[in-house]
């Protein structure tokens, strides 16, 4: 694949994104920690569609969906015209980087990914967007565009769902895909339902100590509470391949949620399972572009966890500035239009060195 160089007139043109001199910082960021909610927030969708496809109760499905917040998260240029659950799907999903006092200018998307469904709904692939992606973000209300990371696309929308629709803008620009829905997660819940599930098992490949709370992982599987599996898959720096083994372990604690739903033990407790319901329900904000959320979630119950592909995107760092990037190898190596086309299956058989185990 031919690499690129990026030329930027007048530079980047977040407010602070020369102050940014960390490896990997984002243009603008403040410091502070950042929780990969995005990856969560799906794996524990489909842990309510895998107690639902047994309990089979379309009263625990009208509790959920009280607990949703239903918000417009996608641009109308992002959206697709209409969505037909029987075709293939792509959705949004933005993990919102949410600090207690925070206001909207103050918050940043930390994990973004697209979800490609074929149509059929037996596999899903992940794509993970590195944050510090560049790209160019159109111009909205208080912002006038340029260049940037595209983790602050959220932050120049505004936060909330006006970020949420810049965000879903600026990706339609940069890949020509159209959602049929969003989702924005907040943090707090999702360490509960982790701990609500008994925890997860997680297999750590290379030993790494947290900069957040000075644990020590050191390789080999093991069982880990929410706090500990979070903190694990935040870890970036000291790992061979740094964002891109963070994205790799994000995709793998998905894996480890969807497989941990599924054992009997929350399919045949209806308690834990509408605990697990109420938790996962207060912590998101949805848009399903006119579906009923009923209607979604029974459609997409049979997807089984096994089914996950974890995709990441050809790209490669560069610095520009004095300011570490992540840029696009050869406009993303035909992966957006294997999107499009529905044709991820032979994309990610040619490609194997972007596709994640998991």
């Amino acid at each position: 694949m031919s690499r690129f160089h990026v030329r930027l007139r007048g530079g980047v043109t977040s407010r602070s994104a020369r102050a940014r001199r960390e490896r990997g910082g984002p243009a603008g960021g403040r410091p502070g920690p950042r929780w990969p909610r995005l990856l969560l927030g799906i794996g524990l969708a489909v842990v309510l569609l895998a107690g639902l496809a047994v309990v089979g109760l379309k009263t625990l499905t009208h509790r959920y969906d009280r607990t949703v917040i239903k918000e417009q998260l996608l641009d109308a240029d992002a959206r697709r015209e209409r969505t037909e659950l029987g075709g293939a799907l792509n959705y949004l999903l933005v993990g919102s980087d949410q600090r207690p006092g925070a206001s909207g200018p103050d918050q940043r998307s930390d994990s973004i990914l697209l979800v490609h469904v074929p149509a059929g709904m037996r596999e899903a692939y992940l794509i993970s967007v590195p944050r510090d992606l560049l790209v160019a973000i159109p111009p909205t209300a208080g912002y006038g565009g340029g260049n940037d990371k595209i983790n602050a696309a959220y932050e120049h929308g505004g936060g909330g769902e006006s970020g949420a629709r810049l965000l879903s803008v600026t990706l339609t620009q940069l890949t020509g895909i159209r959602f049929d829905g969003a989702a924005l997660i907040d943090f707090s819940g999702f360490r509960k339902v982790i701990d609500l599930l008994g925890g997860i098992r997680m297999c750590v490949d290379t030993e790494v100590r947290s900069i957040h709370t000075n644990t020590l992982f050191t390789p080999g599987c093991q069982q880990m509470d929410g706090a500990r599996a979070l903190d694990y898959v935040r870890q970036r720096y000291d790992l061979p391949n740094g964002d891109y083994d963070r994205q790799r372990h994000q995709q793998q604690m998905l894996r480890a949620v969807l497989g941990r739903a599924g054992e009997a033990n929350l399919r045949t407790d209806p308690v834990k399972l509408d605990q697990v319901l109420r938790a996962v329900g207060g912590s998101l904000t949805v848009d399903t572009n006119g579906v009923p959320l009923e209607d979604l979630l029974f459609a997409l119950r049979a997807l089984p966890a096994d089914a996950l592909h974890g995709i990441q995107i050809p790209s490669y760092p560069q610095t520009i500035d004095e300011v570490s990037y992540i840029v696009l190898d050869n406009g993303g190596g035909g992966l957006f239009d294997a999107v499009r086309g529905t044709r991820m299956d032979g994309w990610a058989r040619d490609n194997p060195r972007w596709v994640s185990r998991l």
